[in-house]
């Protein structure tokens, strides 16, 4: 990763994505799309229940924004929580070089299995990450549970 970049900036872009979401009724996990130099490709939060689309979680909404690119092995994907399984393989189908994770305390997902096929993954452990997750789950536990796929 570049060292120049900072990092925790760029998860500022995805956490305020993820405060939009929580404030618009939706669960609050937001991400964001940046070039190799920092620069935004495009950001977005979890629609799923604002939407009604469970196929549009923060990663993914995030990766719509920011349009074709040529290669994606350049980009820094900075995500409020840990990628569950579907963003992981978005992540892998696309060769996103870099994750950066806010925090993996409440969900873990699939960022091991990201570091064993090559891409760099920054777990930052942000504890306002974790406190506003940890907040939605224990208010809305149904909900936290559809979108992770438990019954």
């Amino acid at each position: 990763m570049d060292q120049n970049l900072d990092y925790h900036a760029l998860l500022q872009v995805a956490l305020g994505e993820a405060k939009a979401g929580l404030a618009e009724g939706g669960i609050p996990i937001g991400a964001a799309l940046f070039d190799r130099e920092g620069k935004l490709l495009g950001k977005g939060h979890n629609r799923r229940i604002q939407d009604g689309d469970p196929s549009i979680h923060g990663e993914t909404d995030a990766f719509r924004k920011s349009g074709r690119q040529k290669s994606y092995r350049q980009t820094i994907l900075a995500t409020t929580l840990a990628p569950c399984w579907y963003c992981s393989g978005l992540v892998r189908q696309f060769k996103i070089g870099t994750v950066i994770v806010g925090e993996s305390i409440n969900f873990s997902g699939g960022i091991e299995w990201l570091r064993e096929n090559g891409v760099e993954v920054m777990d930052l452990n942000s504890q306002e990450c974790v406190q506003l997750l940890r907040d939605f789950i224990t208010a809305n536990p149904e909900i936290w549970n559809e979108d992770i796929g438990e019954e």
